[in-house]
């Protein structure tokens, strides 16, 4: 029930000032995070109080705010993603101990692609994912081939959403082409998008329902990708992923039927 002028209630408060804090402010002063959270002052400072008494936000010694050991510990006792990632590990490993760039595991959250897991090399290239971080999911290869890997309906609702986003956001029929093109490769290869000098590559790691529940991928320096060898390493360890979350090696791929890209 809503209780606020705004119209939001409580819980979407207490959302928007968890959700203030990101890797580049992890920590900030009551006035920035009313800011932030687009909250009055005297609100932002009352519910930051309550937040600091339950340990979901702590002090600094500083005086500022920051995100609490006990909002970790919650989300960590059950999660869909720490299921996922606990299960993918041993699989992410192998791969990493061949790459020794960056080998990730991540899903799709909105219209973004969230990375739930992150092994990287000392020396390995830059990369702008994080763990429990975003990227917009047409700029990552793990974004886009799970998109590939969509139905045809949440394909055509991302680009209704985004019809009125200009360049460089990707023209439609691109993007179609792009998603046909890497369903019938099984994986995306996304050279110089996110970093001129690396490449992301991606292949779909498929549930019990035959659906594309998450991405496993690698960065590698741009120019030195051997998708010969790497393509097919992702797919035997993200086989083996599906099957650890209870998938028979004959179902882990897309029910959709109708060919390349489509499905409803």
């Amino acid at each position: 029930m809503a209780n606020s002028p705004s119209g939001d209630s409580m819980a979407e408060r207490i959302v928007r000032v968890i959700s203030a804090f990101d890797a580049e402010r992890p920590a900030m002063p009551v006035a920035t995070l009313a800011r932030r959270a687009g909250l009055p002052l005297s609100t932002a400072h009352r519910l930051a109080g309550e937040l600091v008494s339950l340990a979901l936000l702590q002090r600094t010694d500083s005086g500022e705010l920051r995100l609490g050991l006990r909002l970790w510990e919650l989300a960590s006792r059950s999660s869909a993603a720490l299921d996922l990632r606990q299960v993918a590990m041993p699989f992410m490993e192998d791969i990493q101990a061949v790459i020794r760039q960056h080998t990730q595991l991540s899903v799709l959250q909105e219209d973004e692609v969230l990375f739930i897991e992150r092994l990287s090399s000392r020396g390995s290239v830059s990369n702008f994912a994080k763990v429990a971080g975003r990227l917009p999911l047409h700029i990552s290869s793990s974004g886009m081939v799970l998109m590939a890997h969509s139905p045809r309906h949440v394909q055509e609702e991302f680009l209704d959403r985004h019809q009125s986003d200009p360049p460089p956001f990707p023209a439609a029929d691109s993007l179609r082409r792009q998603w046909a093109e890497m369903r019938r490769e099984g994986c995306a290869t996304l050279p110089g998008v996110v970093d001129p000098d690396t490449t992301g590559i991606a292949v779909p790691v498929f549930g019990p329902q035959g659906s594309a529940v998450a991405a496993l991928g690698v960065v590698v320096p741009r120019g030195k990708e051997n998708t010969s060898a790497t393509v097919p390493a992702l797919m035997t360890a993200a086989r083996g992923i599906s099957r650890g979350l209870g998938t028979d090696s004959a179902e882990a791929g897309p029910r959709y039927g109708g060919g390349a890209g489509a499905g409803d």
